[in-house]
């Protein structure tokens, strides 16, 4: 057993928020993970730009180092696009991806 395997089901359990307002099909923001940002960067960047408790935002981000990839937001493409914009301003690799059960 590696030594996060516990820490890592632990955070799979994090509830991203979702959003409720807007329209259209919920979509999903997607950050990846680097070997260029800080953790207390990408913290940082999710409480000031996604809204998100230090909390979440830093079960997020170890999400993200342990597993590569971690959905951040579901919202409507209209509130995600902005978010994604400054996300990637930033400096951090993020994507929206739509809902593929249309």
């Amino acid at each position: 057993m590696k030594p996060y395997d516990s820490l890592t089901e632990e955070l799979e359990d994090v509830l991203v928020e979702e959003v409720e307002t807007g329209t259209g099909d919920p979509s999903f923001l997607v950050v990846f993970n680097d070997d260029h940002n800080s953790f207390d960067y990408v913290i940082k960047s999710f409480v000031d730009v996604l809204e998100h408790t230090a909390t979440q935002a830093e079960q997020l981000s170890m999400m993200i180092h342990f597993k590569g990839k971690a959905i951040v937001k579901t919202a409507p493409m209209s509130i995600l696009k902005p978010r994604k914009d400054a996300l990637i301003e930033r400096g951090l690799s993020a994507i929206i991806e739509g809902n593929s059960q249309n």
